[in-house]
């Protein structure tokens, strides 16, 4: 080694030397300063102030801020000024950059700003608090792991499951009998593993039901029941790597931040992808489909179970977001979809069999049949535009009803957040109390029917017939009760009010 790699070596070393001196004082200095601090005020609320602090540190785990790494990945880090870290690898390149440098470092360091124009210092207090909390990456806790991941006694059994459905979800018995079983075996296998050498397969779920019959609310309420991180996200926004949109990693993302970032309470969780039919492959397309077919395979890794790398905080990758790996493995994934013109697809399949003569099949059979989605075959899906590869990720396949009028009435009164509810609670506000006669409710089923969105109507129309009810019962305090009438609802007469302390008014004869 030349002299001067001697001294441009030495002068590497003293400054690493420097840098672990002045963090060594600067914490011995906090902890003074903390200690006389603590003395002075009586050191009660000091004292708890400074135990919270260093607990929201010590749940938090620290990210280099060049590679952006947590310390679980990138190790231990190297504390410089402002609470700044920095990983040893990226502390190694940029010694390693200066080293190479066309000027000698001792002269870097001895520069003058006559020698550098247009350099300037960084103010390293600018940088304090630069990565948020909730960009921030809880640590694991190593004791956990000894212990098992679930306990399978507090699984509750599938009747359970599905009777604290019924509670908020009307009708729809078969897909709340599958989900309850699927999900009760899912959480059994998380349980099993690693106990012996049967490994239990994931089973990922395709739901399938008109728009409005309620796919989307069953997925919310059964992660509310189960006290699981739940992500719901919207197929439609996914794009192939690359391409304006969010990357597929994105859903593992939003579910790493309903989990409050915590990555192993993130890798038991259920995702919901909705609108899966939008990615179906796209028919007589001479363009790119970077947003269909593509989207599908890039979903098959995360289908399966594989490890991959995630941005926390955000949903797409770029180089000022830390980056962690989640396994998605144990991650129960919901696929749901309203998948229109399947039913054409199902027609085309069941007029293959008919015939003519006067005890033949007709082609207009089907034509009027409501719930002709419960016939639908893998087959038909893959006509559809899903290609065979994920249908096969996705073992349970079931169907969700249409709702008829009197599923649509069941909804308006029995669930426990049900929408007549709702406005009665609205109106004890006020003091007045709201009710419903059994016709005026069938005539409201009757009119959502009509729009053909589910049950996503009722609600549009009983805001429409209650706009005025509304506006006009803050005006007059003597108002006790509102009964809301058939004719009201077909426009042919009012609603029957009654003041406090007198009968309602009797309805006027036609």
């Amino acid at each position: 080694m030349s002299e001067f790699d001697k001294d441009e070596f030495k002068e590497v070393t003293d400054m690493e030397e420097t840098i672990d001196q002045n963090t060594k004082n600067e914490s011995t200095k906090e902890k003074t300063d903390s200690a006389t601090t603590q003395e002075t005020s009586g050191g009660n609320a000091d004292a708890a102030t400074t135990q919270e602090t260093s607990g929201e540190k010590e749940e938090y785990e620290e990210v280099c801020y060049i590679c952006r790494r947590p310390e679980h990945i990138a190790g231990k880090m190297i504390q410089i000024q402002n609470e700044i870290y920095i990983c040893r690898d990226c502390m190694q390149k940029t010694f390693d950059s200066m080293n190479h440098a066309p000027f000698p470092m001792g002269d870097m360091l001895n520069l003058g700003n006559d020698k550098m124009p247009n350099i300037s210092m960084i103010n390293l207090s600018d940088l304090q608090g630069f990565v948020p909390n909730n960009q921030r990456l809880k640590k694991k806790d190593k004791e956990k792991k000894k212990e098992p991941v679930l306990d399978i006694k507090a699984i509750p059994a599938p009747h359970k499951i599905k009777a604290s459905l019924d509670e908020y979800v009307v009708g729809q018995d078969y897909a709340k009998k599958v989900m309850s079983v699927a999900v009760y075996n899912h959480y059994k296998r998380i349980a099993n593993q690693n106990v012996d050498d049967v490994e239990i397969e994931k089973s990922n779920m395709l739901m399938i039901g008109p728009t409005g019959c309620g796919k989307t609310y069953l997925v919310k309420t059964l992660a509310r029941l189960l006290d699981v991180p739940l992500a719901i996200t919207d197929a439609t926004s996914l794009t192939e790597a690359g391409y304006i949109g969010d990357d597929i990693e994105s859903v593992v993302s939003k579910l790493l931040a309903a989990a409050g970032n915590d990555v192993e309470k993130a890798e038991r969780g259920i995702i919901f992808i909705d609108e899966i039919d939008k990615i179906a492959k796209k028919k007589n397309t001479n363009q790119r489909d970077v947003s269909g077919e593509s989207v599908q395979q890039g979903m098959l890794k995360l289908l399966e179970g594989a490890e991959v790398e995630v941005p926390v905080g955000a949903s797409s990758k770029n180089a000022m977001v830390p980056m962690t790996t989640v396994n998605t493995k144990n991650i129960l994934f919901i696929c749901g979809g309203a998948f229109p013109d399947l039913e054409e697809i199902i027609k085309e399949r069941l007029n293959k069999t008919s015939s003519i003569g006067f005890q033949a099949d007709l082609k207009d059979k089907y034509d009027k049949q409501e719930n002709l989605l419960k016939e639908v075959t893998v087959e038909d899906v893959r006509k559809f535009g899903m290609i065979p590869e994920f249908l096969g990720r996705l073992p349970i396949m079931f169907t969700l009803d249409a709702l008829s009028e009197e599923m649509l009435v069941r909804i308006l009164k029995e669930p426990k957040n049900a929408i007549i509810r709702q406005y009665q609670k609205l109106l004890e506000m006020d003091e007045v109390k709201l009710e419903f006669d059994e016709d005026a409710l069938y005539a409201i089923a009757k009119k959502a029917k009509e729009k053909d969105v589910g049950a996503r109507a009722l609600r549009a129309i009983i805001e429409e017939f209650m706009l005025d009810i509304m506006y006009e019962i803050p005006k007059d305090d003597n108002i006790g009760s509102v009964t809301i009438t058939k004719d009201y609802i077909e426009k042919k007469g009012g609603p029957l009010i009654a003041m406090r302390g007198y009968d309602a008014l009797p309805e006027k004869e036609a």
